[in-house]
């Protein structure tokens, strides 16, 4: 069964590694200074959110496990902790914050969407 939590120091490694796998770089100390939220099944970690403020840094799920909603689990979590939601991210990915209800602009490349959860 799959949850979603907070990550524990000891997990931003698995995380990192995640992040990594989908072309995301973080700045170092990034993990220490946001919340980082996980998806599990069990003891692994399948996916990771970096979370600073009401801006969402980050988030990636392992490749062999995109399309399964754990995307969608992470920002739905991240969204009951912060009344309002920003992200910056790549025009490919537009469908996945679509379909979670933000408000996207893009411009130059680059997207920008908002997602009033409170």
């Amino acid at each position: 069964m799959t949850t979603v939590r907070s990550a524990t120091p000891g997990e931003y490694p698995a995380v990192r590694s995640i992040l990594n796998a989908a072309m995301l770089t973080v700045p170092s100390g990034l993990l220490a200074r946001g919340s980082v939220l996980v998806a599990c099944d069990d003891d692994r970690i399948l996916g990771g959110l970096v979370l600073v403020g009401d801006s969402i840094e980050a988030v990636a799920v392992r490749p062999g496990r995109r399309g399964q909603g754990l995307g969608t689990a992470l920002i739905e979590r991240a969204a009951a902790r912060r009344p309002r939601l920003r992200a910056g991210f790549d025009p490919s990915v537009r469908p996945f914050y679509d379909s979670l209800g933000f408000d996207i602009t893009c411009d130059d490349g680059r997207c920008e969407g908002v997602l009033d959860a409170g």
